[in-house]
């Protein structure tokens, strides 16, 4: 049986779970998240594949990354991603991380970047299904109206990241 190898990570906002498969990144959610069976068990049998504690080299750089990152430092991530979902899952996220740094947009305008712009549900419900919070930025969509919407990590998590990436009005950001 494959592994794919987990260790934790305690963000200043939350703990994340990393994990590798075949040196790449496949995980990089928030442990305490509602979907966190429903996620773990779409890896597992996607990728044929068992949870094992361990460390890996794009663990290790991911960590690096991710300390980088919120230390300031870093505003894009250079990993191996390995996403695993549907077809059309996939093309939510790999659209996700076009959004730069410091950016928003809406799940309207991402389906309609994606060609598809009836599909606002569906969109929104992929990015709901994200695995690799932070690095696929799921934070970076927001309501229409500019608020803030649900996130796996929770909403004060969400605004945090935003906060961080100086991606928001202040006034907007007052009413959470």
């Amino acid at each position: 049986m494959n592994k794919i190898f987990i260790s934790k990570y305690k963000s200043p906002f939350g703990e994340l779970i990393v994990g590798s498969y075949d040196n790449t990144l496949c995980l990089c959610d928030w442990r305490y998240r509602k979907m966190r069976s429903a996620i773990d068990n779409r890896m597992k049998s996607e990728l044929k594949s068992e949870f094992a504690d361990g460390c890996s080299v794009v663990i290790t750089e991911t960590i690096a990354q991710l300390d980088a990152y919120f230390a300031g430092e870093r505003n894009e991530f250079d990993l191996p991603v390995h996403l695993v979902g549907t077809d059309f899952q996939k093309q939510v996220w790999n659209a996700l991380i076009q959004i730069p740094f410091g950016k928003t947009l809406s799940y309207s305008a991402l389906s309609e970047k994606l060609n598809n712009p009836g599909a606002i549900r569906a969109v929104a419900s992929a990015n709901g299904a994200n695995a690799i919070s932070i690095i696929v930025p799921c934070h970076r969509v927001i309501g229409a109206d500019g608020s803030l919407t649900g996130y796996a990590g929770g909403l004060p998590a969400k605004k945090k990241l935003l906060m961080l990436e100086g991606a928001f009005l202040t006034e907007q950001m007052e009413l959470f």
